[in-house]
């Protein structure tokens, strides 16, 4: 039984015993720094059981907890608020409890437990990815690592947009004004290479549409007839077809951007477990659709078009197969959403990372998932999340305007490197060290600048902001982590024998607290698919030691316990550190 357990055992036995009262629930919360006191027990509440004054309840109460609990050595009353002092045994001994424990915070998964997949990055494969891309990769990767710690088997997946006339008009374009480049002819990575034609293909487009007009045809004549649009469209047919020659050259494409793809994945520090494309998961849902018309979770109108009506959900009538037979993407994403279950029986819950913009769509899939009585419906997720903007503008992928992700990565690299040679932080590194520093840093601002705002919110993402080696961002932790490295490193002396007997420091003792919540900002982080929690609660603890390492002399300690326990303490802080930092996809270097 945890403190905060005890607590609110014992403060509902003392209303019980005082005042005759059963009270359903007691508030906890931090103490403010300002008054004496570890723990707060908010007496207000309490008062809709108990007629007085809320002081004298408070006083009564702290009383009773001073007899019967045991950790706790003192109180005092402010307002409504009861301050509780919990003694250093108690946080020593909890200290001295998880110092030897290993992955402290994280809970193994239990043998018949179900398994969550997450599916995050989903590219279409015409294109580099872009800053967009990263956000949901960075969001996917934490997250799926997030509820692993808490406890559960995770799958993370992907489906490839591989398929569909965005890609046509990539090959069309190189077909026409390729000259038979290659990633190999040109040392670009594949899905750049690709990405070029699909930017030629629109500059061609456009050009075509402005003859067509200067030619007397309308706008939309012009956009619907422009000659290379009418290509695309038929190698789209062709496709569809199986043509030889066209599905040849469509995976000759794919096959260098999948390289592009991973490198870039690779680079960033994300993997996956399995794959789906949709060339192959286009046709799945329709024997799906064809059982929900059997059991009434659809209706059929007069043109043959099949429908799933949520008007009693408060949204609207949903189109699933179009009259011709044909799949939409809802169709689709059923049909998949149910085969993923069929590869791995043990899903009993999905999270797809998908921006905002998709929010009815998986409203309306989850609904008829539910209609269709899959059980594990109830347990899935949309992890919504805003834009990524730069202080440049909005990106267009087909006018060349995006962000590229690798180049993003690169400039982030260069940036830390020019912010660490002016502050003369790696003197004495070589060039290789350095290198590998400066990656490290950079892909850190950016990964924390990113995860450290909640999913939903929009972000304003500014790369020199984000290397900044003070206030909350990626450098300034990893700072830390580097600077307690170097503490340890600078213990020449046996420090591991087990403290008990020292008074704590109230900085110390504000450490310990952070150390004893961990586990639970896990849990939070997981429940509410929120790496945010987690990026906020390590800058936290970071500002906790720092605070303690400015004030409290760790070498200097009036006995060899305290710098024993000192040291000790400045371990399992960079250890959570670490620790924290990996479940965001975050690298710390051992030197800075």
């Amino acid at each position: 039984m945890t403190l905060h357990e005890t607590i609110s055992g014992q403060v509902k036995a003392a209303i019980k015993e005082l005042y005759g009262a059963n009270l359903e629930s007691v508030e906890l919360q931090g103490t403010r720094k300002e008054f004496e006191g570890d723990i707060t027990v908010v007496v207000f509440p309490m008062l809709r059981v108990v007629k007085g004054n809320p002081v004298q309840i408070g006083e009564a109460v702290g009383a009773y907890l001073v007899e019967n609990v045991e950790e706790i050595t003192g109180y005092n009353v402010v307002k409504g608020f009861l301050n509780l002092v919990i003694s250093d045994t108690y946080y020593i001994d909890f200290f001295n409890l998880i110092k030897g424990t290993e992955n402290y915070g994280f809970v193994t998964p239990k043998d018949g437990d179900k398994a969550v997949m997450v599916e995050y990055s989903s590219p279409n494969t015409n294109k580099p990815l872009h800053l967009g891309h990263i956000r949901n990769n960075l969001l996917g990767y934490a997250v799926a690592e997030i509820i692993k710690a808490s406890g559960k088997k995770v799958y993370k997946t992907q489906i490839i947009n591989d398929r569909g006339i965005h890609i046509c008009k990539s090959m069309v374009a190189w077909q026409k004004y390729g000259e038979g480049q290659t990633p190999e002819s040109t040392g670009l990575k594949g899905d750049k290479l690709v990405g070029n034609y699909y930017v030629k293909f629109d500059q061609e487009y456009k050009s075509q549409i402005s003859d067509l007009i200067a030619s007397g045809k309308t706008e939309d004549e012009a956009k619907k007839e422009a000659p290379i649009l009418v290509e695309a469209q038929e190698m789209l047919r062709k496709w569809e077809a199986g043509d030889d020659e066209v599905v040849k050259l469509w995976k000759t494409m794919n096959n260098w951007v999948y390289e592009g793809f991973d490198q870039t994945y690779k680079t960033l520090g994300v993997d996956f477990d399995s794959y789906y494309y949709e060339s192959n998961t286009y046709l799945l849902g329709k024997d799906n659709i064809e059982e929900g018309l059997a059991n009434g979770v659809f209706f059929k109108k007069e043109d043959g078009s099949v429908w799933c009506d949520l008007t009693d959900e408060g949204l609207d009538e949903k189109l699933v197969l179009r009259s011709d037979g044909t799949a939409v993407y809802m169709t689709q994403d059923i049909g998949t959403a149910i085969q993923r279950v069929k590869d791995n029986p043990d899903i009993g819950g999905m999270i797809y990372t998908v921006g905002n913009e998709q929010d009815y769509h998986f409203k309306v899939l989850f609904l008829i998932l539910k209609k269709l009585g899959y059980d594990w419906s109830e347990n899935l997720h949309h992890l919504s999340y805003g834009m990524v903007d730069l202080p440049s503008g909005k990106m267009k992928s087909r006018e060349g305007t995006v962000v590229d992700a690798d180049d993003l990565i690169k400039e982030m690299a260069e940036t830390a490197g020019e912010i660490s040679k002016e502050l003369g932080k790696l003197d004495g590194y070589s060039e290789e060290e350095k290198s590998i520093v400066y990656k490290t840093i950079g892909l850190g601002a950016l990964k924390y600048f990113i995860l450290k705002v909640d999913p939903k919110k929009r972000i304003l993402f500014d790369p020199a902001e984000s290397v900044d080696f003070q206030g909350n961002t990626g450098p300034f932790i990893q700072y830390t982590y580097a600077r307690i490295q170097a503490i340890l490193r600078k213990a020449e002396f046996d420090w591991n024998d087990t403290v008990k007997n020292i008074t704590l420091d109230n900085r110390e003792k504000e450490l310990i607290k952070l150390l004893e919540i961990y586990p639970e900002m896990i849990q939070n982080a997981a429940k509410d698919l929120s790496p945010a929690i987690i990026a906020n609660y390590t800058y936290d603890l970071v500002k906790a030691y720092n605070s303690f390492f400015q004030n409290v002399s760790i070498f200097g300690a009036d006995s060899e316990a305290e710098k024993i326990f000192r040291v000790q303490l400045s371990d399992i802080v960079g250890t959570t550190i670490k620790s924290a930092f990996a479940l965001l996809g975050v690298q710390v270097p051992e030197r800075m």
